[in-house]
């Protein structure tokens, strides 16, 4: 269907075929929008609206560019919308449509945000709460199950997730859903509720990770089980390809992490100020990281604390030996500052969508890991460091083969797309090696035309050239027009030149088009080839993309204890916290700050902070629990000395704000805080 009236016909018959906000239709050069999707998109995105008639109605229109798709949609979707795609495919009888690909908040690939996006879905079974969280754009898939509802909000205020899939019981739980509504800025989509089955969930499970590691991972709870392998039938269904990347299940749980509820994260500003504004926060404070892994790395960290000693004294090794090694520190720094997102490309490779330039940058990524390496392996300080042994972790040889054939294949400064040809390197296969011979030979013979019809025929003002209407041509001035041989067959007459075209130019015009099109086909093929063997390796390039964002962070943090006189804190596996001139991290870069103590152990574990308004008692207590966060995240902290007791959670009740809106007064707000609190800590915790 060509017509305008088939165009609308099929864009309405399409879009009730699928259960997104928005359809984008392919016709030829431009993805469309008719309807109310039109209204809409011009008004989101400023697009103007024209009109196509259909059957005597008028229905309104707006399109983007095919090349162009890409930014509109993520324009779309980060605003909360699932786009559907149809592409148009060549048949024998013309074209035909179908939808591809249903891409929405969560599953969103083209993302410039150094923020993770998590799809994350939440499911009750018998009082058992499961949440998984997958970042299609990494390939990360966590796991876990909460005891109860506020853990589940705990958990979501961490992973802050694009996309949430409400489980069969919680859509119907109208107080949940409004609270979710409420406590995130996630889009609500509804799934199928069969995917949601543990019975199935499982098999997606199996066979997306293998039977052996869901049972070395250990995950029991039906209610994670559901959760997880809806997130998997999900991001299926969505036609994003991307599955591939997802080569790790982990499992998390209680254990592991400190637990810091929604309110102590927002009252402790960790990665946005009480006022939603991320300057200001403890991560736009000590965030030195160069690389956007590293930023995400790092608010990982800050969002979930560990409670593993072994883990932080590691970090702390870490640190120490960078803040001690400083030319080898910004060494590492300007490196890594040339790295890749070797995470997001294993996905992109996964998906089909890495190009020629995101495989180029993956090469000069992968060489650059051994940069990193030799700089830490040179450095005194950093040989026998943990760095030097998260590095040699990895598998070396695999990452010099792939680096290998990737610089063989993938020239220096590859073009944009894959349709302009120019991408493989010369020698990596011999066929298309001679088809470039052949196609630069039929150029040359061009090029070197107008010399050679100058000199025979002795026409100064004669020249080559090509259109996209005429082909090739040769023009020749109106003033020398009666020097033109016989062979010569006249194409256009201009006002001041004619066109001519000859049997022999035709002929190398047909031969140059027909070697240009197998040329860009092979080339093609080949680069599907390596981008496919790429996609294979997705789990070497998260290791390496890990591993390049760890050394980021660390670095960073180093370097803001340099510059602000941090100090290493001593860790105990004990109850208790000595703080001596200690200071809150982010008060102190735009305040006169006066130091502080704190001390607290088994027999002064209570104490009550007075004094009046405004005289610094908030800060006081946010100083102490921010610089426990910091210590179990393996940081230094802003202090004289400091040994912290390792804690297992950091709960806070600390200022209110009314939620009127909610029905809920500053006192009932402050009430169920502390109800919470009162249900949620240990003998372990850290409240304030």
């Amino acid at each position: 269907m060509s017509d305008a009236t088939g165009i609308v016909g099929e864009f309405f018959s399409l879009k009730e075929g699928t259960d997104a906000d928005l359809l984008a239709m392919q016709v030829g050069d431009f993805y469309e929008f008719f309807g109310d999707d039109a209204e809409t998109v011009a008004d989101e995105l400023d697009l103007k609206v024209s009109q196509k008639s259909s059957h005597g109605s008028s229905y309104p229109m707006a399109g983007v560019p095919v090349d162009e798709l890409t930014p509109y949609l993520k324009g779309l979707v980060e605003r909360g919308y699932r786009v559907a795609v149809a592409d148009q495919h060549e048949t024998e009888d013309g074209h035909a449509r179908t939808i591809d690909r249903v891409v929405t908040p969560g599953t969103l690939l083209e993302t410039t945000e150094a923020q993770a996006r998590y799809l994350t879905a939440i499911v009750e079974d018998d009082d058992e709460w499961g949440v998984a969280f997958a970042d299609v754009t990494t390939g990360q898939f966590f796991v876990t199950n909460a005891p109860d509802r506020e853990a589940v909000f705990s958990e979501l205020y961490r992973f802050e997730p694009a996309e949430v899939l409400p489980g069969p019981t919680v859509r119907t739980d109208d107080e949940t859903l409004d609270r979710l509504r409420e406590r995130t800025d996630a889009s609500l989509s509804l799934h199928s509720t069969e995917d949601f089955a543990p019975g199935r969930a499982r098999h997606r499970l199996r066979e997306q990770f293998g039977t052996e590691t869901i049972e070395s991972v250990g995950i029991e709870s039906e209610a994670a089980i559901a959760a997880a392998g809806a997130v998997l039938s999900y991001v299926a269904e969505t036609g994003q390809g991307v599955l591939a990347s997802m080569t790790r299940l982990q499992r998390y749980g209680a254990g592991e992490h400190v637990e810091l509820d929604a309110t102590t994260q927002r009252n402790l500003e960790l990665t946005e100020t009480m006022q939603g504004d991320p300057s200001g926060s403890l991560l736009d404070t000590i965030d030195h990281t160069v690389t956007s892994a590293g930023t995400r790395t790092l608010r990982a960290w800050l969002q979930r604390p560990r409670r593993s000693e072994e883990d932080l004294r590691s970090r702390q090794d870490g640190v120490a030996a960078l803040a001690s090694a400083a030319m080898a520190r910004e060494r590492l720094r300007e490196e890594l500052s040339e790295a890749y997102d070797l995470q997001r490309l294993a996905s992109k490779a996964a998906s089909g969508s890495a190009d020629a330039r995101d495989l180029r940058a993956a090469a000069d990524t992968l060489t650059l890991y051994e940069s990193v390496r030799g700089i830490v392996a040179d450095a005194p300080e950093l040989a026998d460091s943990p760095l030097a042994d998260r590095l040699d972790e990895l598998d070396r040889s695999a990452i010099d083969d792939l680096a290998g054939e990737l610089d063989a294949a993938i020239v220096e400064d590859p073009p944009g797309t894959i349709t302009e040809g120019g991408i493989i390197r010369r020698g990596y296969d011999e066929e298309l090696d001679n088809l470039v011979e052949r196609h630069e030979a039929a150029l040359e013979w061009i090029e070197t035309l107008p010399d050679r019809e100058s000199r025979e025929h002795g026409i100064t003002h004669l020249s080559v050239d090509r259109n996209k209407t005429d082909g090739y041509y040769i023009q020749v001035g109106k003033s020398e027009v009666e020097k033109v041989p016989d062979r010569y067959e006249n194409v256009k007459t201009l006002k001041n030149a004619e066109r001519y075209t000859t049997d022999e130019l035709e002929e190398r015009e047909r031969e140059i088009l027909r070697l240009e099109e197998q040329r860009h086909e092979l080339e093609r093929d080949l680069f599907e080839q390596v981008r496919d063997r790429v996609a294979a390796r997705a789990e070497l390039l998260q290791d390496v993309g890990a591993a390049l964002a760890e050394v980021d962070v660390l670095g960073a943090l180093a370097t803001h204890a340099v510059r602000n006189d941090w100090t290493r804190p001593e860790l105990r596996d004990s109850r208790g916290l000595e703080i001596e001139a200690g200071r809150h991290p982010v008060v102190e870069e735009t305040t006169e700050f006066v130091p502080n103590d704190l001390y607290m152990d088994d027999d002064r574990r209570f104490l009550v902070v007075t004094g009046p308004n405004m005289s610094g008692k908030s800060t006081y207590m946010r100083q102490a629990a921010l610089i426990v966060l910091l210590a179990q995240i393996g940081s230094f902290v802003p202090a004289r000395s400091a040994r912290v007791g390792l804690v297992d959670g950091i709960y806070t009740r600390v200022g209110a704000l009314d939620e009127l809106a909610q029905g809920r007064s500053t006192f009932m707000v402050e009430m169920q805080e502390l109800s919470n609190i009162l249900h949620s800590a240990s003998e372990d915790s850290l409240v304030i």
